[in-house]
């Protein structure tokens, strides 16, 4: 895949109950009048990757180790790259995704320690040099987003049910990956109101894009 593609790829993240899908609609309204846009999601986003989502996302919490899980998720993100992402960047439209590759990195390796240098491998295989070109990091309290999360529960509860210092490090995992990537990454305040954090993401998208 080139880098050198006329579309741009934004990519929202953060913890449980963060509101990315919420966010995404949002973004995805402002950008409409300029741009043909493609909201997406992740695990998840292509035929393939989607039926590898529900093994990920429902469950019991034992059913996979966190290295199976980063498996998992590469291989979802690799099909999910060819079949959705890759071909609307390359006819120009803009592609807005519900999590990517920094969510492996802090679910997986902070979350659950996995080695990061065995992460940037699998991402070397499946994902090569792309990169996004904007990483919006919502960020709010563990307890606060766990309490969202509930308030929505529905089958997909396994990450949800993970314990509570799980989802701190995974809140941390986050906050090192927008500090050490500051050019690409910003982190917006998720605990605001709805409207606030729609306004913060739309300044930061003119900001790094021109949007």
């Amino acid at each position: 895949m080139s880098l050198a593609v006329p579309g741009r790829f934004i990519t929202l993240e953060g913890g449980e109950g963060a509101g990315k899908s919420t966010q995404i609609a949002r973004l995805a309204e402002r950008l409409k009048a300029k741009h043909e846009i493609v909201t997406t999601r992740e695990p998840g986003g292509s035929p393939g990757a989607e039926m590898v989502r529900k093994l990920l996302v429902e469950g019991p919490v034992e059913r996979w180790d966190g290295t199976t899980e980063a498996l998992l998720h590469f291989a979802a993100r690799r099909d999910h790259l060819r079949t959705t992402v890759w071909p609307a960047l390359e006819r120009g439209a803009w592609v807005i995704s519900d999590r990517f590759a920094d969510s492996t990195r802090a679910y997986q390796g902070w979350g659950h320690a996995l080695d990061l240098a065995t992460l940037d491998r699998l991402y070397d295989v499946a994902v090569g040099a792309f990169r996004p070109d904007l990483t919006l990091i919502l960020d709010l309290p563990v307890d606060a987003g766990l309490a969202r999360a509930a308030s929505r529960r529905g089958a997909e509860t396994r990450y949800e049910s993970l314990p509570r210092d799980f989802h701190e490090r995974v809140r941390e995992g986050f906050l090192t990956i927008a500090r050490n990537e500051p050019e690409r990454c910003a982190v917006i305040d998720a605990a605001q109101d709805i409207d606030a954090v729609a306004a913060a993401i739309a300044r930061v998208a003119v900001e790094r894009l021109g949007a």
